[in-house]
C-alpha cells in the first residue's frame, strides 16, 4: 500500500500542473517561443494595404496611364536593340517601383506594428538555427498527425470558407451592375471593378481579423498550456536560483559564527557592560575619535550574555547591573550603532560611576 502511494505522489509531483515562473517565461522567449497568431498578422496586414488602396488609388491611376502613354508613344519609336531594351526595362522597373512603394511601405510597417502588438520588441536568432531533429522523418510524422496539424487544417479550411462566403456574397450582390458595365465606358468599369474588388478585400480582411483574434486567443492558451510545469520542476528552479536551502543555512551559521566571534572581540576594549543580570548584557564604549556619543561593541541574551560577562570579568572590564538600561539597550540598539539621546542621561551616570572606580583604583 505505501509503494503504492509512493507511486501516486511521484506521478502527481511530475504532472505538468503549475504555471511557468518568470525565469521559464524568460527562457523560452529567449528561444523566440512566444505567443503569436500568424492569421491575426496577415488579417491586419490585408486591411491595412486594401485601406492605403482607397488613398493612392488617384495617384495609381495617373500613375498608371503615364505608363501606357510612355510605352505606345514614347518606347514604340525607339530602335530595338539590347542596349534600347535594358533601358527600357530599367526605366519601366524603377517607374513600377516608385508607383507601388506607398503600399510596400504600408504593409512593412503593418506587420511590423502587428508583430509589435502580440510579442513586442524581441531580438533573438534561435529559431533561424539548424537543427537536426527537425529533419528526423519520425518527428516529422508526429507532427504531421498531431492535434496541433488537425486544428491548423480545421482553422485552414475555416478560413477559405469565410473568405470564399464573403467574396462571393460582395459579388453575388453586384451581379446586375456587373452585367452592365459591358454598356458603360472603360472609365466607368475600371471605377467599379477597383471599387468592388477594394470592398472585397477590406470585408474579407475584416472576417480574418475576427477569425485573427479568437486565433490568438487559442495560441495565447496552447503558449501557456506548453509552458506549464511540475512541482518538482518549480522546487528545482528555485533551487537552481535561491541554492541548496541546506548549503545557504550553513553559510548562515557560519556567518553568524563569524559575526559572534568579532563582537566578542571587542569585549574586552568596552568600557562597561550594563546586566539584567544574568538574562541580558550589552557592552559599551565612549571613544570621542571614533563617535560622538557611547556606542555598543556586543549584546547578547542567556549564553551570549553569560560569555559577555565572562570575558569582561577575564578582563577587567566593569560590569554595572541596571535592568531597565540593560534591557532598552538591548532591545533599540544594534551593536556598532550609537546610543539615542533618551539614554545619554542614564549611561553617562554609568560611565560618571566607572571612572570615578577606575581613578580610585
Amino acid at each position: 500500500m505505501m509503494e503504492w502511494l509512493k507511486l501516486d505522489l511521484q506521478f502527481f509531483s511530475g504532472e505538468k500542473t503549475e504555471k511557468a515562473t518568470p525565469k521559464k517565461r524568460e527562457e523560452a522567449r529567449e528561444k523566440g517561443q512566444v505567443a503569436k497568431s500568424q492569421d491575426l498578422n496577415t488579417a491586419i496586414l490585408l486591411f491595412f494595404m486594401f485601406i492605403s488602396f482607397i488613398a493612392i488609388g488617384p495617384f495609381w491611376k495617373e500613375r498608371f496611364t503615364g505608363l501606357y502613354i510612355r510605352v505606345f508613344t514614347e518606347f514604340i519609336n525607339w530602335t530595338v536593340t539590347p542596349d534600347q531594351i535594358h533601358l527600357i526595362f530599367i526605366d519601366i522597373l524603377i517607374y513600377v517601383g516608385i508607383t507601388i512603394a506607398p503600399v510596400l511601405g504600408v504593409a512593412i510597417i503593418a506587420g511590423i506594428v502587428s508583430n509589435l502588438m502580440q510579442i513586442g520588441f524581441l531580438n533573438t536568432t534561435e529559431p533561424l538555427q539548424m537543427k537536426l531533429d527537425k529533419l528526423n522523418p519520425i518527428q516529422g510524422a508526429k507532427r504531421i498527425f498531431s492535434i496541433r496539424a488537425i486544428i491548423e487544417l480545421i482553422k485552414s479550411i475555416l478560413k477559405i470558407t469565410v473568405v470564399g462566403a464573403v467574396t462571393f456574397s460582395i459579388l453575388w450582390g453586384s451581379k446586375d451592375e456587373i452585367f452592365m458595365q459591358s454598356q458603360g465606358s472603360l472609365e466607368s468599369a475600371l471605377s467599379f471593378f477597383s471599387s468592388t474588388t477594394v470592398r472585397m478585400g477590406l470585408s474579407a480582411a475584416i472576417a480574418l481579423l475576427i477569425l485573427g483574434v479568437f486565433d490568438y486567443g487559442y495560441q495565447r492558451f496552447d503558449y501557456e498550456k506548453n509552458l506549464r510545469m511540475s512541482k518538482h520542476e518549480i522546487k528545482e528552479e528555485y533551487k537552481n536560483i535561491e541554492g541548496n536551502p541546506l548549503i545557504k543555512s550553513k553559510i548562515r551559521e557560519t556567518q553568524r559564527q563569524m559575526a559572534m566571534r568579532r563582537m566578542m572581540s571587542e569585549v574586552p576594549e568596552a568600557d562597561v557592560v550594563i546586566t539584567n543580570p544574568t538574562h541580558f548584557a550589552v557592552a559599551l564604549k565612549y571613544d570621542e575619535s571614533k563617535a560622538q556619543a557611547p556606542y555598543v561593541v556586543a549584546k547578547g541574551a542567556d549564553y551570549v550574555a553569560f560569555k559577555i560577562r565572562e570575558l569582561a570579568e577575564k578582563n577587567q572590564v566593569m560590569i554595572v547591573e541596571n535592568r531597565p538600561l540593560a534591557r532598552a539597550l538591548y532591545a533599540n540598539v544594534e551593536v556598532g550603532q550609537m546610543i539615542d539621546e533618551s539614554y545619554y542621561q542614564a549611561v553617562a551616570e554609568v560611565l560618571a560611576y566607572v571612572y570615578q572606580v577606575e581613578r580610585r583604583a
